[in-house]
């Protein structure tokens, strides 16, 4: 046998061995994955799924059916699992999970109030294998700033900075800046997730307190609290924002603000 059949001998002997190497290090790296992106997901609903059992303990909280937005696909592998409540006394909530290929999960809560003078609470957890970015923010939409209400805003801003220490993601300024009245973009790993979930219930639990103590507005006064409502999620559509970009591309402009109207802020109910 010459040398050189002895080399291409060798190379067909190596191939199956290296092409065997390369499928365990990919099964390997598909097994890894999914543990990360099963362990996201419990941490992520662990989240969520506190502040429903906080808001339950306090208000009756009705779920909403919400027909064929149940499921709703952004391209293509990124499906919403959606779910909308009626807080009693309060107003509209909205929920939506997303579990993309393991690879990335969100969340997104949205506290839309109606019946009190309280603002609008919005909140997004995005975890990408064992990074995470969480952003929690106030919205300040209301035309009676009383003494009640500007305490509600100190102490949520208050709850929000006991996390100062987590790492601040930078942002843009956009045309509704000026409607927040306390905010919080937060960066961290999976190993901050406790502080991640606290950042959240913290300011669940300033909202839970005032809410009990605030008066019912009177129907001229939620007349006005929701047409200053409708003014920013009206505007979101018409001017545009981060995740309104993205559901105004896949859905269209029409379909987005009737998904607003009436789930998402609830607005239409």
């Amino acid at each position: 046998m010459t040398l050189n059949q002895k080399q291409t001998k060798g190379k067909k002997k190596m191939g199956p061995i290296i092409l065997g190497i390369v499928a365990v290090i990919i099964v390997i790296a598909i097994i890894a994955v999914s543990n990360i992106g099963g362990n996201n997901v419990k941490a992520m609903n662990d989240a969520v799924d506190t502040v429903l059992t906080k808001l339950n303990e306090n208000f009756t909280v009705t779920p909403v059916d919400v027909g064929d937005y149940k499921e709703m696909k952004i391209y293509g592998i990124m499906k919403f699992d959606v779910e909308q409540y009626e807080i009693e006394e309060i107003g509209n909530l909205s929920i939506m999970r997303m579990n993309a290929l393991g690879l990335m999960q969100m969340s997104t809560l949205v506290i839309t109030p109606k019946d009190k003078n309280l603002p609008l609470l919005s909140t997004d957890y995005m975890y990408i294998l064992s990074n995470r970015k969480s952003y929690v923010e106030i919205y300040d939409l209301s035309a009676k700033k009383d003494e009640a209400y500007n305490q509600l805003l100190t102490n949520l801003s208050d709850a929000l900075k006991k996390y100062n220490h987590l790492e601040d993601v930078a942002t843009s300024e956009t045309w509704y800046s000026d409607l927040l009245g306390a905010s919080a973009y937060k960066a961290g790993k999976s190993a901050d997730d406790a502080d991640m979930k606290s950042m959240l219930t913290d300011t669940i639990d300033v909202y839970i307190a005032h809410a009990k103590q605030l008066p019912l507005l009177t129907e001229e006064e939620k007349a006005e609290k929701l047409a200053i409502t409708l003014e920013y999620t009206n505007g979101l559509v018409e001017k545009g924002g981060v995740s309104t970009d993205v559901f105004k591309k896949e859905l269209g402009e029409e379909e987005t603000k009737k998904f607003f109207d009436n789930i998402f802020f609830g607005t239409a109910k």
